[in-house]
């Protein structure tokens, strides 16, 4: 529009005496110790900061659209971009890996314990339960029978006693004589 104030120019990407992309790597390679200060100041740590400035070299090899008038500002820029990258990824591992710990682990005054068994333990859990389901499968099969429909399925010994037309004292006893073959299967 005639008479209005004009547009201002991005410090930027301007069309004034513009560096070509592949001046970047050259000025980022010049630049390199005020960039790794200057990044450590920003995220606290020298070998993010080396990180942050390893990346920036990744996106400088990058193809780009058009020249940039000020190459230094650029990659600051691209720098603080990924310090926030990084700074927002680092959150949400925080927030996922604290509701992850919060789960898994319970706390005893101050000291976080893992509530998961040890890989002993578990080995040990499973052998036991492998033994159990050789047990529950092996003779002797009316006993057994018995058994799975008292304690596993929950069937009362009355109930049983009906389906299989025996009287509740053989139901017992049935019983019995699994418990009596289970427990030797486990302890063997």
């Amino acid at each position: 529009m005639p008479g209005s104030a004009p547009e201002p120019r991005s410090p930027v990407v301007a069309d004034a005496d513009p560096i070509p992309p592949a001046g970047l790597s050259a000025v980022l390679a010049a630049n390199r110790p005020q960039l790794v200060r200057f990044f450590t100041g920003r995220t606290g740590s020298v070998a993010e900061a080396e990180d942050v400035v390893q990346e920036i070299w990744l996106h400088v090899a990058e193809p780009m659209t058009g020249p940039i008038a000020n190459p230094l500002a650029y990659l600051h820029r691209v720098g603080m971009n990924i310090v926030l990258d990084r700074v927002r990824a680092g959150g949400r591992r925080q927030r996922r890996d604290a509701g992850y710990v919060e789960v898994t682990t319970s706390v005893l005054g101050a000291e976080a314990i893992d509530d998961a068994p040890s890989a002993f333990d578990a080995a040990m859990g499973r052998e036991r339960l492998d033994r159990l389901v050789a047990a529950l499968s092996g003779p002797p099969e009316g006993a057994m029978r018995v058994f799975r429909r008292h304690r596993i399925d929950g069937a009362s010994h009355a109930e049983i006693a009906a389906e299989l037309g025996i009287s509740r004292s053989a139901v017992e006893k049935h019983v019995a004589v699994a418990l009596r073959h289970l427990r030797k299967a486990l302890d063997d």
